[in-house]
């Protein structure tokens, strides 16, 4: 009706019932953002075949399937298309998980098997590898906190909890 892009159909007792997107513009923490955006931006750095971006349990995953690198490249990692996209993107537009796999499941067709991948599990999110242990009872309780929500092990002083996950509304709980 107003060309939105949302997909809804008239219900036989007059009520609209909302039935999805007609492309892939999802909300994130209030914000509006258009996967294929975050697609074309992982697809940027040569290492990269292909790219999906998936909008699971309220945060946005990147599936990528990596390209076959020479000998002096570095190895995809999502530390390294996480940093990538902060250089390019905002904050918001940033994938809480990244999926590196040797190829993108396709379907009997040929096209990305988005159910496919939205079925993978997800590994929780890694600590940057820097550990810094918290030093008063304060850091300990806030980094304990931080671990339960994020299902992290342990999440040192100068790790950043948005690249382990969190986001605005789990900062609630």
């Amino acid at each position: 009706m107003y060309r939105t892009g949302d997909l809804g159909r008239l219900l036989p007792d007059g009520e609209l019932e909302f039935c999805g997107r007609a492309d892939h513009q999802v909300k994130v923490h209030g914000y509006r953002v258009e996967l294929g955006e975050i697609e074309a931006a992982l697809r940027e750095d040569d290492r990269v075949q292909d790219a999906v971006v998936l909008l699971r349990d309220e945060q946005l995953v990147a599936f990528v399937g990596s390209r076959v690198t020479g000998p002096f490249m570095d190895p995809l990692t999502a530390p390294v298309l996480r940093e990538t996209l902060k250089a390019r993107l905002p904050q918001y537009m940033v994938p809480s998980a990244f999926v590196v796999l040797d190829k993108l499941p396709l379907t009997a067709n040929g096209k990305i098997d988005r159910q496919g991948l939205a079925a993978l599990p997800l590994a929780p999110a890694a600590p940057s590898g820097r550990y810094a242990a918290p030093r008063t009872p304060t850091e300990e309780t806030l980094a304990a906190i931080w671990g339960r929500l994020l299902n992290v092990e342990a999440v040192g002083i100068d790790d950043d909890v948005f690249d382990l996950g969190a986001h605005s509304l789990l900062a609630m709980k």
